[in-house]
């Protein structure tokens, strides 16, 4: 038989006691039933919980699944799927991808312990939604082929190496420049109707979706009456740019500003 340890998606609200028919017959990672767990019977502070195999899970094979980009999209679907229908429904503090507990009763002695500090950030983020804002510097084409070359005739090869450098140099440049006039922009129309705002690393390698390189990656916190306003604004505020791309995504579950600053990210609880 496979031991079997507890995976958990996200703190919630479930105020009207209607979260269990939410999550009635939706798969979670690895298939797996989701139920909830509670600090105290009638609790409306709530934890999403589902079953899966220990052996996935142990920190030595963790490591190697996370090397695995087919296992990890999938739990990441998974583990959205889950969070996405409880914020259909109420606020939810989604918790990081692959946080495990040994059962059940240490997540509920984990929402005990932490129940306070979860429910204030439940009520702080209440009616608000996290959307995603990335900009990408693509590369010029004029690097490739500045405007008026010098012929042949009028370069020896070096010195028409050299200028087709320089060429390039300044129009990455230019993008660049063109990239940070957009940031500033972008970040004056989105506070318009943001409360927060969290700054990520810019993704790169795989992570990074698309061409061009990611220079920012910025998420911001909006009440959920502003979200559509933010939408426009923020892309009207992109227009312009030779050279950058900007991607708005959203509105999501609060991901980036789910944990307060003195509680502590739940982890894997060791036997």
């Amino acid at each position: 038989m496979t031991e079997v340890i507890a995976y958990a998606y996200a703190v919630a609200r479930d105020a009207d006691g209607s979260l269990e028919e939410v999550l009635s017959g939706l798969p979670g990672v690895a298939a797996a039933p989701v139920h909830l767990v509670r600090a105290a019977q009638g609790d409306d502070v709530v934890v999403a919980v589902s079953a899966v195999p220990e052996q996935d899970f142990q920190e030595a094979a963790l490591r190697a699944h996370l090397e695995d980009l087919d296992w990890l999209e999938s739990v990441a679907r998974a583990h959205n799927r889950v969070i996405d229908a409880l914020a259909a429904r109420t606020t939810v503090l989604p918790l990081r991808l692959a946080t495990v507990y040994l059962d059940d009763e240490r997540v509920r002695l984990m929402l005990q312990a932490r129940r306070e500090a979860f429910a204030g950030r439940l009520t702080a983020l209440a009616a608000q939604v996290e959307w995603g804002v990335k900009i990408y510097v693509e590369a010029p084409e004029a690097a490739a082929s500045p405007a008026d070359p010098p012929t042949e005739a009028d370069l020896s090869p070096g010195r028409a190496y050299l200028s087709h450098r320089r060429a390039q140099r300044h129009a990455r440049e230019d993008v660049y420049r063109n990239a940070s006039q957009a940031a500033e922009r972008i970040e004056s129309a989105a506070r318009v109707h943001a409360v927060d705002r969290v700054q990520h690393r810019p993704q790169q390698g795989e992570l990074a979706r698309g061409p061009g390189e990611n220079v920012i990656n910025d998420a911001y916190l909006v009440p959920l009456q502003h979200a559509e306003s933010f939408r426009a604004d923020v892309l009207q505020a992109a227009e312009g740019f030779p050279g950058v791309r900007v991607e708005v995504t959203g509105p999501w579950a609060p991901y980036s500003f789910a944990t307060p600053a003195d509680v502590e990210p739940m982890k894997r609880v060791a036997p």
